[in-house]
């Protein structure tokens, strides 16, 4: 009798260590995925920003190409660079599944917004909304 008492109650004991270390693992488990699908909502908010801007950009400097040619060329250069950087993070998102890769397309879409503020600079377009871009929050 005795011998079976004991064995229920390390049946009893076992089965809620289990029990915890299992709920453990699972808070765990749930926490990285929604770091994860946080990194990712953060660089999808970052690659949208870039296509936004340099569209936007894109279509006010081939308005005022024609007035302003000096600026035009290094414009163009960061145009064509921000771009790269927008096609590059697209394919990046497309991807990435870890928090670390989403990291990595953030900051190549922050890199394209800093060309879209170069060639918002030498167009010589608002100083405020060039770094509106760059705040980052």
């Amino acid at each position: 009798m005795g011998f079976a008492v004991l064995l229920a109650l390390l049946l009893i004991v076992g089965a809620v260590v289990a029990r915890r270390r299992w709920g453990r693992a699972r808070d765990l488990s749930d926490v990285s995925e929604l770091s994860d699908l946080d990194a990712e909502a953060d660089a999808n908010r970052w690659v949208v920003r870039l296509g936004g801007s340099l569209s936007a950009l894109d279509v006010r400097s081939r308005a005022e190409a024609s007035t302003s040619a000096g600026a035009d060329v290094i414009a163009a250069q960061a145009l064509t660079a921000a771009a790269e950087r927008l096609r590059t993070a697209r394919d990046e998102l497309a991807t990435a599944r870890t928090a670390a890769q989403y990291a990595l397309v953030t900051r190549t879409a922050v890199e394209g917004l800093a060309h879209v503020r170069t060639a918002r600079t030498s167009l010589g377009l608002d100083q405020a909304e060039a770094d509106g871009l760059m705040r980052i929050g």
